[in-house]
């Protein structure tokens, strides 16, 4: 099994002495160069990058300079999407981003995550778990994403959480570690 497929399926693979992901991490790195260094009012440029990085996007989407992610190939965002300022997607598997997300300032969305077994750390193994962020949904600055979680619609992730585990529909949820404190009707 490739070391792409291992990532895809949940498994241990070797991120650092490939060759393959190495190139392609590369890739996408220096269309994220290229793209924080367009001048901001060059809003059509921008996109076309983004267009060309990202595995999927709608029509209408915005994320503010500086932006950083692994692959790019595998995020997609939806229709009304805007992050602010230094969002950081480590996507080494999916990652998945409903319609009308906004995301605050200073943001981690990571699927990447290494053993805590220290032999298998320290081969350079990792694991990437896809994450999945519903339609609606509202990222305060700060917020952390862990590999594997899933946001559900309308929701509301208050700044400064770290989101560890699966967040339902309808709450506004906040905290270390993330977690619901009141419904939204």
């Amino acid at each position: 099994m490739e070391e792409k497929e291992k990532i895809l399926a949940g498994e241990l693979y070797d991120a650092n002495y490939n060759e393959f992901l190495a190139n392609e991490r590369l890739k996408a790195k220096q269309l994220c160069y290229e793209y924080n260094k367009i001048e901001p009012k060059n809003i059509e440029k921008r996109i076309e990058i983004l267009k060309t990085l990202l595995g999927k996007t709608k029509n209408k989407f915005l994320i503010e300079q500086p932006f950083i992610c692994d692959y790019g190939y595998n995020i997609e965002i939806g229709e009304n999407f805007y992050s602010n300022h230094n969002l950081i997607i480590l996507d080494a598997n999916k990652v998945k981003i409903g319609d009308n997300v906004f995301i605050g300032p200073n943001c981690g969305i990571y699927t990447s995550g290494h053993p805590i077994n220290v032999e298998q750390r320290n081969k350079g193994l990792e694991y990437a778990k896809p994450i999945e962020i519903g339609n609606n949904v509202w990222l305060g600055g700060n917020v952390v994403i862990l590999p594997g979680v899933k946001i559900g619609n309308n929701t509301v992730i208050g700044a400064g959480s770290i989101v560890v585990k699966d967040i339902p529909s309808n709450v506004v949820a906040v905290g270390n570690p993330c977690r619901p404190i009141k419904n939204i009707n």
